[in-house]
C-alpha cells in the first residue's frame, strides 16, 4: 500500500513507544500520539483511556494507519489486561472500522506462545530448527494470552469487515540485550521501525502475524513471514553475547524459565507495575 502520511502511534508514552517516536518520522511518518498518560515534550498528544471510546474514534478520525502499542505490557490481575489489553484492544479496532481506517499494526508478543518449548542450543542448525508463526497459541499469562486475543480479534476483523494487521509477536525491543536468553529474542530499535515500516506499506497483507526481532545469530523464530513484508534487518545480537554469557553462562534447558520461549514469564512474570 502507498506509505501512509498520518500513524496514530497508541502507548506513545512507554518504552517502545518512545524509541519509535524517534525513529519512525525518519520514514515519512507524521504521527499522531495517544496514551494514557502525558507524553513528555508531546503537549500535543492526545491523553486518554482505550475505555473512553469517543476521545479514542476523535484520534483514529482522519489517520492513514495505526501503530497500536498501548496497554498492560507485563503480567498483571486478569480485571487489569481485561480492560486495557482486550477491551481497550477492540474499542481500538472499532473505532478504526468505524473510521474507515484499513491497516492496523498490533503490538503482540512472543508470550502468546510462551509455553513453547525453545529450540535447543545444540539443534541441527537450518529453517526447519525454527519455531514457526503457525504455531499454535500456548500463552505464559494472563497479559500473553491478551496477545492471543488481540491476533484472533484482528483475523475477525479482516475476515469479517476487510481490516488488515500485521500483528508483531514482539521479542525485546532494547537498546542492548540485558540477558543470554534475549540473545534470541531482541530485537534492536532501528530494525523495529524498519519492521513497522514494513508492516504499515507492504501490500495485501490480510492478517499477518510476524515474529519481531533481529537477524541474531542466535534466533529462535522464523522471520520469513516478516521479510516477506519486505523488512531486512540489519542488526545481531551477538555482539554482545561473549559478556552476557560470562556474566550469567549459557541457558540450562533442565531449567524451566530455561526451557520455554517465554522465559521467566512461566515461572515468575514481572507484574506491572513494575
Amino acid at each position: 500500500m502507498p506509505a501512509p502520511r498520518t500513524v496514530l502511534l497508541t502507548g506513545a508514552a512507554g518504552g517502545l513507544g518512545t524509541l519509535m517516536r524517534g525513529l519512525l518520522p525518519a520514514y515519512g511518518y507524521e504521527l499522531r500520539l495517544l496514551d494514557i498518560a502525558p507524553v513528555e515534550g508531546e503537549p500535543d498528544a492526545v491523553v486518554a483511556d482505550l475505555a473512553d471510546t469517543e476521545a479514542l474514534r476523535e484520534a483514529v478520525r482522519g489517520v492513514d494507519a495505526i501503530l497500536h502499542l498501548a496497554g498492560i505490557s507485563l503480567e498483571s490481575s486478569f480485571d487489569k489486561i481485561l480492560k486495557a489489553n482486550i477491551q481497550g484492544t477492540y474499542h481500538l479496532y472499532e473505532a478504526a472500522r468505524e473510521e474507515g481506517v484499513r491497516r492496523v499494526v498490533f503490538a503482540s508478543s512472543n508470550h502468546a506462545v510462551g509455553f513453547t518449548p525453545r529450540p535447543l542450543q545444540d539443534a541441527p542448525v537450518g529453517p526447519e530448527a525454527l519455531i514457526p508463526v503457525a504455531t499454535p497459541h500456548r500463552p505464559d499469562t494472563f497479559y500473553g494470552l491478551s496477545k492471543c486475543f488481540g491476533e484472533d480479534l484482528a483475523q475477525l476483523y479482516w475476515d469479517q469487515h476487510g481490516l488488515e494487521t500485521v500483528s508483531v509477536r514482539i521479542g525485546s525491543c532494547f537498546e542492548e540485550p540485558t540477558s543470554v536468553r534475549m540473545l534470541s529474542v531482541w530485537m534492536s530499535p532501528a530494525d523495529g521501525a524498519r519492521l513497522f515500516h514494513a508492516a504499515l506499506t507492504a501490500e495485501n497483507v490480510g492478517h499477518t502475524i510476524v515474529y519481531g526481532s533481529s537477524a541474531n545469530t542466535r534466533l529462535w523464530w522464523d522471520l520469513s513471514t516478516a521479510r516477506a513484508l519486505g523488512y531486512t534487518p540489519q542488526d545481531d545480537s551477538e555482539e554482545y553475547a561473549a559478556e552476557l554469557v560470562a556474566e550469567q553462562g549459557e541457558l540450562d534447558p533442565d531449567r524451566r524459565d530455561h526451557a520455554f520461549l517465554g522465559g521467566h514469564f512461566v515461572t515468575d512474570p514481572p507484574v506491572w507495575p513494575r
